[in-house]
């Protein structure tokens, strides 16, 4: 077996995509229903090639929930990076240690009838709601929960409703 040490990160960006009410929209990961006890996560995807960040957040917007109905208003300016679990790498395969993602703050343009994730052959989600910023981490898998903190700290700004200070 591989040294998962030796392996790359896959390049990723990550979504936290803010309606007009200050909440972030999380989804539940249909895989992980049945064996996580927190299958909840932001959209987050893999980026193309030498596809631009900002260009993938909005591909994997439309891809995961089936709207890019929003305009980036924030970027953590440096990469982000988590390993997967061994149980995970032992599942699934895979051919990286883990993720390096660029994340960015959306603001949601559109209207909950136009998140739709029946879009794709294969839909990663299954359930999506609104959420507080500072719930996501305890939603997530405990492998993610570190840069969701760093997440929810650095976009702290961003959840508040349109016009208030």
């Amino acid at each position: 077996m591989t040294d998962p040490a030796t392996l790359p990160y896959r390049a990723n960006v990550g979504a936290a995509l803010f309606n007009r009410a200050g909440k972030v929209l999380i989804a539940r990961r249909a895989d992980l229903k049945r064996i996580a006890t927190h299958p909840w996560q932001l959209p987050q995807g893999g980026i193309d090639g030498d596809e631009d960040p900002r260009h993938a957040v909005l591909r994997e917007l439309h891809e995961e929930i089936g709207t890019d109905a929003a305009t980036i208003i924030g970027e953590i300016p440096v990469w982000l990076d988590y390993d997967f679990p061994p149980e995970i790498m032992a599942r699934s395969g895979s051919k990286h240690r883990g993720q390096r993602q660029r994340w960015f703050a959306l603001r949601f343009t559109g209207t909950d009838t136009m998140i739709r994730l029946d879009t794709h052959a294969h839909p990663e989600f299954d359930a999506w709601r609104w959420a507080d910023l500072g719930q996501i981490a305890d939603l997530a898998v405990p492998f993610k929960r570190p840069t969701y903190q760093r997440v929810a700290r650095d976009f702290a700004p961003f959840a508040k409703p349109d016009g208030a200070e």
